[in-house]
């Protein structure tokens, strides 16, 4: 069932638990995060990001559509989010494509331009109703490499916060996008002083190369919402280059590639609710 994002957010933040938020790239991803989280009934945001609308021609209105129509009919609570929106044009494509919630990533530019973009978008995205996350002190692997050194500083983060008015933060405590090994090493004693500063739930992008138990420790220092993407993707890609290729039927090989996003998200689900 679609659900606003707010909804599983909020309720994960009474009940101090992390939420899986995967990102889609195809309907088979979409498919088998639905499958995974139904294993173990737990909610989950599915997430369609601007390299994904880019990958998908330009156009988010098709897999936006078609991810909107599987949510719909899960067994339970799902929210659409339109994630690491650099577009501005994109960014206002949101609302009539369905999805409940954004997160704008001005984090490259300079702090005072990040300020300034992302009140801006916060602005607009709250006249939409739409629940808002940005980010700060850039999480480090949008070319694929571990940067460790990468760290949001509290207190610039909670002048971020009151400044731009977003709903949530994402924070740099040692994580990587595209990391395809779970060799991450987070700053824990960082998340619990951020949880104690920041005054909305803390996100963590690059939680692919995070191994279990980091993942278990980072959502009982005050993570909540929990971003995962590559690791779909690996096990996808897995199954499909273990498959027999000469088939001419690609569902031979597509339907276990999406089983095996099932596996991992109802585990990484498990990871995150503590077992």
């Amino acid at each position: 069932m679609l659900v606003p994002t707010s909804e599983i957010i909020d309720q994960a933040v009474r009940a101090s638990a992390g939420v899986g938020a995967f990102n889609v790239i195809t309907l088979e991803h979409a498919e088998g995060v639905i499958a995974g989280a139904e294993s173990v009934g737990k909610p989950v945001l599915l997430q369609i990001s601007q390299n994904c609308v880019r990958f998908h021609g330009g156009r988010l209105m098709p897999i936006a559509a078609a991810t909107a129509a599987v949510a719909a009919e899960a067994s339970v609570p799902v929210a659409l989010h339109l994630d690491h929106v650099e577009d501005d044009t994109l960014l206002r494509q949101a609302a009539d494509a369905g999805f409940a919630s954004v997160m704008y990533d001005a984090s490259r530019l300079p702090y005072a331009e990040n300020v300034a973009a992302t009140r801006k978008a916060a602005d607009w995205a709250h006249g939409q109703g739409l629940w808002i996350e940005a980010e700060l002190g850039e999480v480090g692997g949008k070319d694929g490499a571990h940067a460790p050194g990468v760290r949001t500083d509290p207190g610039e983060a909670v002048k971020f916060v009151e400044a731009t008015g977003v709903d949530a933060l994402a924070v740099a405590v040692g994580s990587s996008h595209a990391m395809t090994t779970r060799t991450a090493a987070l700053d824990h004693d960082l998340i619990a002083r951020l949880r104690d500063a920041v005054p909305v739930p803390l996100v963590l992008h690059g939680s692919s190369g995070v191994p279990d138990e980091q993942l278990r420790d980072a959502v009982r220092h005050g993570m909540v919402k929990i971003n995962i993407g590559t690791a779909l993707n690996v096990a996808f890609t897995g199954r499909i280059q273990a498959a027999d290729l000469s088939v001419s039927d690609p569902r031979k090989y597509l339907a276990p590639a999406r089983d095996a996003i099932a596996h991992t998200v109802a585990h990484l689900l498990g990871v995150l609710a503590g077992s």
